[in-house]
């Protein structure tokens, strides 16, 4: 396999965004919201260009490649989650015990799965104003945020708190399951 030269990738800002790298650190920034993400590895580099962020490694080995390309792809969640946001959609599913989904402060609470007298908690680990949670229609659950993965891990948690045990999955049914992933 003949060895690359070096390996690029632009990331373009969207409009009104901007980019500073402070050592391993870049920070993404428009409208008042901001993320930064630590960037480090001895052959890959993130740089500043005009409205853009280029990774580049030079003479890379797959390693390198590889690294490079993930990189990009965590930089473009970035200038996405700045720009419009992140955005999960949860449904609550029950056949004959009816649950009721709450968002305390930092915990998800869902009381009745199953005709279980102790309510499942799930973890919501992040404040508000970095992922926002909320409760439509009773059964249905928004998860919102600027950081991708915030939101995912967010929606993940409350998915995994009414995981039902010992019982057959194609039967039992009821539960919280994510429904869409979008922007």
């Amino acid at each position: 396999m003949p060895k690359l030269a070096h390996i690029s990738h632009s990331i373009a800002l969207p409009e009104g965004a901007s980019a500073s790298i402070d050592g391993d650190v870049v920070t993404i920034s428009k409208d008042g919201q901001s993320l930064s993400r630590e960037f480090r590895h001895h052959k890959v580099e993130v740089r500043t260009g005009e409205g853009a962020l280029e990774v580049f490694t030079n003479l890379p080995r797959r390693s390198d490649k590889a690294l490079a390309g993930t990189w990009a792809a965590h930089l473009r969640n970035m200038a996405r989650g700045v720009d419009e946001g992140f955005e999960y959609r949860l449904k609550a599913v029950f056949s004959h015990f009816p649950m009721s989904l709450k968002v305390d402060g930092n915990q998800f609470t869902i009381n009745n799965l199953f005709g279980e007298k102790v309510p499942r908690v799930a973890a919501l680990p992040w404040s508000p104003a970095e992922v926002e949670v909320r409760v439509e229609n009773k059964t249905d659950v928004v998860v919102k945020g600027a950081d991708r993965e915030k939101v995912g891990q967010t929606a993940a948690n409350i998915e995994r708190a009414c995981k039902i045990k010992k019982r057959d999955r194609r039967v039992f049914q009821d539960g919280i399951y994510i429904v869409s992933k979008g922007a």
